[in-house]
């Protein structure tokens, strides 16, 4: 079977609002590839995952369960910047020590359904957690779990079958960030890291290697860097 060729943008520290700005550009220019392929052109654009790691922010979903402007100027208080996206999932956090990944893909070269994807998704962070011996599972919330602690959070948007958004690993990230909200929206729920899990610290550096060898294999792809 053919391999499809991903091209990964290591973008360091951003900020949300640049992030959202770099995949408004990738996704059109996957747009306009298809448009001038229908048209007999052919310019293909590819796959891209963009890594990042955000300064503090909290970010809400299209079901933002009724979180007010005073709910967000309390979250702004505590030093984090906040917005709403068009992405799926309730409100989650992004910050120093979690590996941010934002897979643009046309979802055509893999299997065009959003279901699919994001079982994969979830599949490559679960074997990321097993290069990392620590047993992880899905759960019926999306995400990736450590019993009841959530060490994955995904929330995706397709237009066209091309995705933006993506997932948030926790590497070493302050879990007390987490305290002022319902990550997720999911009550009684927790949240947890490697660095917690492996009770040592364990830097987004580490985790990028094996997580893109577990995309590798669960997306039948190869990296272009």
């Amino acid at each position: 079977m053919t391999q499809n060729l991903i091209k990964i943008v290591n973008a360091g520290k951003l900020s949300y609002l640049k992030s959202l700005n770099l995949q408004e550009s990738i996704s059109n220019n996957h747009k306009a590839s298809i448009n001038n392929k229908n048209e007999g052109y052919n310019n293909k654009v590819l796959d891209t995952l963009i890594l990042v790691e955000h300064p503090p922010v909290y970010t809400i979903g299209l079901r933002t369960n009724n979180y007010t402007i005073e709910d967000e100027t309390r979250l702004k208080q505590t030093g984090a910047d906040f917005f709403k996206t068009n992405r799926g999932g309730l409100i989650t956090f992004h910050g120093p020590g979690q590996l941010v990944v934002y897979p643009i893909l046309n979802l055509k070269n893999y299997n065009p359904s959003m279901k699919w994807y994001i079982n994969k998704i979830e599949e490559v962070v679960i074997q990321t957690c097993n290069l990392f011996d620590l047993e992880s599972s899905r759960s019926p919330h999306t995400g990736v779990w450590i019993g009841n602690n959530k060490i994955c959070a995904i929330g995706v948007h397709g237009s066209r079958f091309i995705t933006t958004h993506g997932l948030a690993i926790n590497c070493n990230v302050n879990l007390d960030w987490y305290k002022h909200i319902v990550p997720c929206g999911i009550e009684g729920k927790g949240v947890t890291s490697f660095s917690k899990e492996l009770n040592r610290v364990v830097l987004i550096s580490e985790v990028i290697p094996k997580f893109l060898e577990s995309f590798s294999k669960c997306f039948n792809c190869k990296f272009d860097e």
